[in-house]
């Protein structure tokens, strides 16, 4: 039983070494270990403050980002609305331009027709004139006594007349 109740003098001198070996860790170690905990949890807590301003950051960065994508699709909508009124806006001025051509080519064409009948029709009129003359000349100077034989000498020379 000697061995579970310890003698008198082997408490004291296990109390002495042990307040010992206390006060030496109070005075020398216990600073240290409590200055380098302060340390590392001012350490971690500043990183942690980091990390939440970091995330913060972030978060406005993403909203910036976005409403930067937001108004680059603004203006590439509005530059493709451009771009389509551009279009539409030529295409409508190249059909008018292409309508006054026509209608242009049409009243030249008209012009044109009008002319060439009117130089056919007096071209006819000279012919005619020249027939008629003709026809007057060939009866003037075949004297024919009875009004019959003028008549009959006239269809004659009309049957004989070619229109060209």
């Amino acid at each position: 039983m000697q061995l579970l109740t310890p003698a008198l003098g082997l408490i004291i001198w296990t109390l002495l070494a042990f307040l010992i070996v206390f006060l030496l860790l109070k005075k020398y170690a216990w600073p240290a270990i409590i200055g380098g905990l302060a340390k590392r949890e001012k350490t971690i807590a500043d990183s942690l403050a980091t990390a939440e301003k970091i995330k913060l950051e972030m978060a406005q960065l993403k909203n910036d980002n976005e409403s930067i994508l937001a108004k680059a699709r603004e203006e590439r909508a509005l530059m493709i609305k451009e771009a389509k009124d551009t279009r539409d806006k030529m295409i409508a001025e190249a059909k008018e331009e292409s309508r006054i051509q026509a209608a242009k080519i049409i009243t030249d064409a008209q012009a044109s027709i009008l002319q060439q009948k009117m130089a056919a029709l007096t071209e006819i009129k000279n012919q005619v004139g020249n027939l008629v003359i003709e026809v007057s000349e060939k009866v003037l100077r075949k004297e024919l006594s009875n009004k019959a034989a003028q008549e009959e000498y006239i269809k004659e020379l009309a049957s004989e007349v070619k229109l060209n």
